[in-house]
């Protein structure tokens, strides 16, 4: 049997998650088009069965709201599948002419390295609210780093002569390097945790 690639490009052979609190939440089964259309909806844990590429799919397309005024929306691309594919495609071409490597690889990378591992939990004790530092749950990690990367393209793009398809490849890649003054993700994920060892 043909080995199964993304986009029948790139293979998903010898990525492997480093991080082990990661590790059975990012799924790199090989599929050419990612979309199980609900199949794992009703079983417990089911996102940790999807596909990472078709979970990064899913936040481009409701990637939220920016303040109370919905001052940038992702409304223009919400439920257009072969839409964001295109999108995801075209990101990843650009990062492999860029770093010269697989764009799953370096994308699985950006995650790990986007992935909070403290934040902080507010609640009432007395009259008084109190923040408290707290250890993130794996699974939030991951939807966190997807939310955060998807969230800064689409800010740094609305209204740019800059394709979405670059500022993505960009954010992408500047996590992928692990460089806070270029990478949204990166520098907010520094932001909370230093916010959360304060609170300890």
């Amino acid at each position: 049997m043909a080995e199964l690639k993304l986009f029948n490009k790139w293979s998903f052979e010898g990525i492997e998650v480093k991080d082990p609190g990661l590790k059975p939440y990012i799924c790199l089964k090989p599929s050419i088009l990612p979309r199980s259309g609900g199949k794992y909806s009703k079983s417990q844990f089911h996102k940790s069965q999807m596909n990472i590429i078709e979970r990064f799919a899913n936040k481009l397309m409701v990637p939220g709201h920016k303040g109370k005024k919905h001052l940038l929306t992702s409304g223009r691309n919400t439920g257009k599948t072969q839409t964001i594919y295109k999108l995801i495609k075209k990101t990843f071409e650009i990062l492999e002419k860029r770093t010269n490597e697989n764009p799953i690889k370096v994308f699985v990378i950006a995650i790990e390295n986007a992935a909070l591992r403290e934040e902080l939990a507010s609640y009432q004790a007395g009259g008084m609210m109190v923040r408290k530092a707290v250890v993130t749950s794996p699974q939030r990690r991951v939807d966190l780093a997807l939310s955060i990367i998807s969230q800064a393209a689409y800010r740094k793009s609305f209204g740019k002569k800059k394709s979405m398809a670059e500022e993505l490849a960009d954010e992408i890649y500047y996590a992928y390097k692990n460089d806070p003054s270029k990478s949204e993700a990166i520098r907010e994920k520094e932001r909370i945790e230093k916010e959360a060892d304060a609170s300890r």
